[in-house]
């Protein structure tokens, strides 16, 4: 078990921190924008809790040209 979490360190600590700078990147641009598809608080609470893919679907599928 210790061996695994060893292995597994290297690939979750990237992986967390790309998640956490994207989320945050998108909340702020939620924050600011005006034109989006759907509601705000659904995508708020997609950018939070799905880690990397609520912001990724956000940049690709939630924002609209102003």
């Amino acid at each position: 078990m210790k061996d695994l979490m060893q292995e597994l360190i290297p690939i979750l600590i990237p992986y967390t921190i790309a998640a956490l700078t994207l989320g945050i990147v998108a909340l702020l641009d939620l924050r600011k924008r005006s034109a989006f598809r759907g509601p705000k608080w659904m995508w708020i609470a997609f950018i939070f809790f799905t880690g990397l893919l609520g912001p990724l679907a956000y940049f690709m599928l939630g924002r609209k040209d102003e």
